[in-house]
């Protein structure tokens, strides 16, 4: 057989159902004879990032594919990569390139050699008879350790090329390994944890990817420790439980500044322990126990005081049966913890009230988040933000209660990733609503794809908030250059944007509105159409402890 229907078995083999792609590539035609549903997409970036989405919904257990036309194909997927790079997404990059003859003559572009920066793995097949064994080295990390894109090179030869049939016959789906922690190490781990005297979990998006949200929640409770998860794991608690902090990002809620500044030991798992360039860095200050199933994120950025590597879920097992022998019959009762938690959030909660239920006009954004919260059936949605604005004003306030039910991101801050991710979170879990809260400077980015939403039957909602402006930024940021220039402003009529591309489309301009709208739309998304939310909103300046959360996520 030809080497691009080998690569088309494999895929299936491996659970893949569909790819997205942007022609032409030998690899989409082959896909189809095959049972892989090639996507088309209006941009490659788009594409990527509706993988990303699909792979973090799927929690790796499906992979993500998109597949690109050599030279300005793989060079314009670039930061869609990058993204997924950033935050530890499995995503299998599929790119076309020149014949062997060409390779290393300008300006032949070299995509295996040109990502290694942003995959965890890349690598060319040289020839057709290595399709096997470089599909299953992919599928390898894309699987195991800490994940992250990996890339095939596919030059024009070998997709063209002749392989045995009884190599592919051969090839077997590659199965996911795991490996607990030592159990030393995790004895000392929960002695520690229980001798501390005011301790906290800072949950990472390692506790979603392994599935360890019930490990983690008997844990805390078992403990009476409170949980607050990082920006990429937020929903791996259900933050509406009494032990739930919230989460730790760049905005934050109360109960997250009071541990991090009361608390004398943190227990992390699931996390690289990044530090950030953001805010005061009071994890530094603590006694730290850190649990990751990558050896390189130990003494990365921190010298935690214990360590354990293995798999989230595993170690959190292991650490729940290590606490019931060391407690023995003296289990921990309600020691007024979840009582200090809630009237914590209770007070901070009073205080953002009166901007979370605003009446004005134009509407608050804090408004459209409140309403979207408690409108939206939220066991049954998966919202995520976009950078900037719609990122800092929803991850404090939109309270996740299930596993994903919540994609927050922000290690790389590209304007217009949301619209991509809501796709593939929406083909991962098709029963499931997918929303995608945007602002109008990062619609401009990726607008044209809600005719890839409408085409290819992938109905998601689309929360734009038009503030007319670069909303994060205050005055002071270029006042010369906006007073001069006006480049702080923007413009535009999005809602006749999405209606010309074929969605669903509402332009909302008072508070009392954008309830009724959330419900319209999702009747229109139920019979199967896109729609498109344009709320028009003020620019809003005031973000809860903004720039006062430091330290790793």
């Amino acid at each position: 057989m030809k080497g691009s229907d080998a690569i088309a078995r494999i895929l299936k083999q491996e659970g893949v159902d569909f790819m997205g792609v942007i022609p032409m590539n030998t690899l989409e035609e082959a896909a189809a004879r095959n049972g892989v549903r090639p996507m088309i997409f209006r941009q490659e970036r788009v594409g990527v990032n509706m993988a990303d989405g699909f792979s973090r919904v799927s929690n790796g257990r499906r992979i993500g594919v998109f597949s690109m036309q050599a030279g300005p194909g793989a060079e314009n997927a670039f930061a869609g990569v990058a993204h997924a790079y950033a935050d530890s997404v499995p995503i299998l990059l599929l790119p076309a390139s020149s014949g062997m003859d060409r390779k290393g003559i300008h300006p032949d572009f070299a995509p295996s050699r040109t990502y290694r920066d942003v995959t965890k793995w890349s690598d060319m097949i040289t020839i057709p008879q290595r399709i096997p064994e470089m599909m299953r080295r992919a599928f390898t990390n894309l699987k195991t350790g800490r994940l992250g894109p990996v890339m095939v090179e596919m030059p024009r030869d070998v997709l063209r090329g002749d392989i045995d049939d009884d190599l592919v016959a051969k090839y077997n789906p590659v199965r996911p390994r795991k490996s607990a922690g030592d159990p030393q190490d995790v004895k000392v781990a929960a002695r520690m944890l229980l001798a501390a005297k005011k301790p906290f979990i800072q949950a990472g998006q390692g506790v979603l990817y392994a599935e360890a949200t019930d490990e983690l929640v008997e844990l805390a409770e078992l403990t009476q420790i409170p949980v607050m998860t990082t920006m990429a794991g937020k929903s791996a608690m259900p933050e509406n439980h009494v032990l739930a902090l919230g989460t730790r990002s760049g905005t934050t809620t109360g109960g997250v500044m009071h541990w991090l500044n009361e608390s004398d030991l943190v227990f992390s798992i699931g996390t690289s322990m990044t530090a950030l360039h953001i805010g005061a860095d009071q994890i530094a200050e603590k006694v730290i126990i850190h649990s990751t199933n990558e050896l390189q994120d130990l003494n990365k950025d921190y010298d935690p005081d214990h360590a354990i590597i293995g798999d989230a879920k595993l170690v959190l097992k292991q650490m729940i049966a290590e606490v019931k022998e060391q407690l023995g019959s003296q289990q921990r009762v309600q020691n007024g913890t979840a009582t200090e938690v809630q009237s914590i959030k209770d007070a901070w909660l009073a205080e953002w009230m009166p901007i979370l239920t605003s009446d004005e006009t134009p509407i608050n954004p804090y408004r459209v988040i409140w309403d979207l919260m408690h409108t939206v059936d939220r066991k049954n949605a998966i919202v995520t933000h976009d950078s900037g604005s719609p990122r800092d004003q929803s991850i404090p306030f939109y309270e996740a209660i299930s596993p994903r039910g919540f994609i927050a991101w922000g290690k790389s801050t590209q304007l217009g990733y949301s619209l991509g991710v809501a796709m593939g979170a929406k083909m991962a879990a098709p029963e499931k609503l997918a929303v995608n809260i945007i602002g109008d400077y990062g619609f401009g980015f990726i607008g044209m794809d809600i005719e890839t939403a409408v085409r290819e039957k992938i109905p998601v909602l689309t929360i734009l908030l038009n503030n007319q402006t670069m909303g994060i930024y205050s005055p002071s940021s270029f006042p010369t250059a906006n007073d001069l220039y006006g480049t702080k402003s923007t413009g535009g009529d999005y809602a006749m944007v999405a209606q010309a591309l074929g969605g669903y489309n509402e332009r909302v301009v008072q508070p009392s509105e954008v309830a009724p709208a959330i419900r319209r739309a999702q009747k229109v998304i139920s019979n199967g159409q896109p729609a498109l939310l344009e709320i028009m909103t003020s620019e809003e300046h005031a973000f809860p402890f903004r720039g006062a959360v430091g330290g790793a996520r």
